[in-house]
């Protein structure tokens, strides 16, 4: 936890979902979303520099905990797909969120959700305390897995407020419920990438 020390944090933020059917017969297991979010002080809030890299550069800390929070809130089930995203509240600018969410971000949170191939969907922008975040989700090893397209929605009421950052992630156990609009699938995706020793 030394690592997060680097960031003024205010709270922790989950939540979670199960949807046991959209409409259609109910399936052998339900599909559960999972999101979890950081408020944190933006430090160059109502400024502007050039250099971002103390935000990137402490960002893998933020990025292996908020996964191990997404991961804990699925409840024991594996994760299949996953995104990330954030807001700037408005004394920021949005470069400021995108820089705590790089790569270097991304690929701690991969580790701590149990890896994957896949590049990872994410969504930036600059807005009010209570503005909702649509955080995009796709399939981990392979992002061209229709089924698994998905978002998972987050809302925090008092966040961010001007001079914050809200960093998230999401996580899914499956694809959407009643998926049917074909494409490959996940089995299809983890075959080939057996295959070829990825």
């Amino acid at each position: 936890m030394s690592a997060l020390a680097d960031f003024q944090i205010r709270r922790f933020v989950g939540f979670v979902e199960e949807i046991w059917h959209d409409g259609g017969p109910v399936p052998a297991e339900p599909l559960v979303k999972a999101a979890a979010g950081v408020v944190i002080k933006n430090p160059f809030a109502g400024t502007y520099v050039e250099d971002l890299s103390t935000l990137t550069g402490s960002s893998p800390a933020l990025g292996t905990e908020l996964g191990r929070r997404a991961v804990a809130l699925l409840g024991g089930r594996a994760v299949e797909s996953y995104g990330k995203g954030g807001i700037t509240g408005l004394a920021g600018e949005q470069e400021h969120v995108v820089a705590c969410i790089t790569t270097v971000f991304g690929n701690a949170f991969r580790e701590a959700v149990g890896g994957g191939s896949a590049w990872i969907s994410s969504t930036t922008k600059t807005a009010a305390a209570g503005a909702s975040l649509d955080i995009p989700l796709a399939f981990k090893d392979e992002v061209y897995v229709r089924s698994h397209y998905d978002t998972v929605t987050l809302r925090v009421e008092d966040a961010p407020r001007p001079d914050e950052l809200l960093l998230c992630v999401a996580v899914a156990s499956g694809g959407r419920v009643h998926q049917r609009v074909g494409g490959m699938t996940a089995a299809e995706a983890r075959r080939e990438l057996a295959a070829t020793g990825a």
